[in-house]
């Protein structure tokens, strides 16, 4: 069907009161980042609701980029013609000889914020509603719950017919609720940590650490696939990459091996807080899992967080294991992240971890380490740049609401 207009609805930012117009503004800029490739789409948001007028471009194209837009609720492609009721008939009438199969229910729903025009609500659902059984008189009519839901809406500028109602991303538009800082490990959890994250309306930059030549490129390039896989929702995420290398031979040489985990973790967080700083960021995001391994136990929490007072927000921290990978499959990452490249805590892993660290002990070992030293060095070779937008293959989106 050629659709002229996408009609865009709110949802929760419709809660915002005075704020109201910030979210929206900011939806609106996402949006235009989002439909990059289709100069031709105009964005007009109002208070109510956005509509996207299309300009020939392709809402076939357009309407798999709209579903993964944080903030909006639902939005409906449709049709734009004069005001004029015979015109608006035959309309509907198309409409309903491309999708009706002829056993559906349907009814109409009129809106009408132009009072001017010749017939009200009443008068133009019965008017469709006649139009509609002039043409297939067998047909059901059906208020509650119909199969087909034929929507008319009358504005200033136009009449306005659909009937398809596309479930969006709901949430918050990325970038209303500041800036984290994601570190972003290759594994499963991070991705899905950093996703659940953005869905709240948080800017994420991905802060991946990296030992070669203990690391490989490959695995990289894998924190960079995901960090692809999450940028769609936002249009473009910033990559960091934190040189590390010199880090963990440090750490290997002078700590015992059942702390290696313990101050590992904490200079990574020392280094994100940093970047944090750098980047003007408000807090970090994780991916660690109550539980899950060594350095996630309640215990080994609080040790590796001490070296901070920046809020640190853990998406995935009461998630079982199965909960997170059926949520990365559905967000696309979990292929990728089981990709057999290791990360650096995975390379320097001990055998033997400490689940129940001391902090005395703790001390005591960084009393070992050049730590201003070891951070100027990582934080002076930082590598930053932009992931794009890569389309998930898995289109199943609404079924993450």
């Amino acid at each position: 069907m050629k659709y002229t207009e996408v009609m865009v609805r709110y949802g929760e930012l419709s809660t915002k009161g005075k704020n109201r117009n910030v979210f929206i503004n900011r939806l609106a800029s996402n949006v235009k980042k989002a439909l990059i490739d289709f100069p031709e789409v105009k964005v007009q948001a109002n208070r109510d609701r956005m509509h996207l007028v299309l300009n020939g471009e392709d809402s076939d194209l357009i309407i798999p980029k709209l579903k993964l837009v944080f903030g909006i609720q639902n939005f409906s492609p449709s049709i734009r013609v004069e005001k004029d009721i015979e015109t608006i008939k035959t309309c509907a009438q198309d409409i309903m000889k491309e999708i009706y199969t002829g056993n559906e229910s349907f009814k109409v729903t009129t809106k009408r914020s132009d009072h001017s025009f010749e017939q009200d609500t009443s008068e133009l659902n019965i008017t469709l509603g006649d139009a509609i059984l002039a043409i297939y008189p067998d047909i059901k009519i059906q208020m509650k719950k119909p199969d087909i839901n034929l929507r008319l809406e009358i504005r200033e500028e136009g009449a306005y017919l659909s009937y398809d109602t596309i479930q969006g991303a709901g949430g918050l538009p990325v970038g209303t609720s500041g800036k984290a800082m994601l570190m972003l490990s290759g594994g499963i959890d991070s991705p899905v940590a950093g996703f659940l994250t953005m869905k709240r309306g948080v800017e994420i930059e991905a802060v991946h650490f990296a030992s070669p030549p203990y690391t490989s490129e490959q695995a990289v390039k894998k924190a960079k696939d995901l960090t692809a896989k999450l940028s769609p929702y936002v249009g473009g995420i910033q990559f960091i990459e934190v040189p590390f290398t010199q880090v963990q031979e440090e750490i290997k040489e002078k700590v015992p091996q059942g702390y290696w985990m313990t101050i590992t973790r904490r200079m990574m967080l020392r280094l994100t807080d940093a970047i944090k700083e750098l980047r003007h960021g408000l807090v970090i995001v994780n991916g660690e899992s109550l539980g899950q391994v060594a350095s996630q136990t309640l215990h080994s929490m609080v040790a590796i967080n001490e070296v901070t007072n920046t809020p640190i927000i853990r998406p995935v921290s009461t998630m079982d294991k199965l909960e997170i990978i059926e949520l990365a499959e559905k967000i696309d990452t979990f292929e990728l992240s089981i990709q057999p490249f290791e990360d650096c805590c995975t390379i320097f892993a001990p055998p033997q971890p400490k689940t129940r660290p001391r902090l005395d002990k703790v001390y005591e070992y960084e009393k070992r380490l050049d730590i201003n030293t070891l951070m100027a060095n990582a934080l002076a070779g930082l590598k930053i740049e932009e992931i794009t937008t890569q389309m998930p293959v898995n289109d199943e989106f609404s079924d993450l609401l």
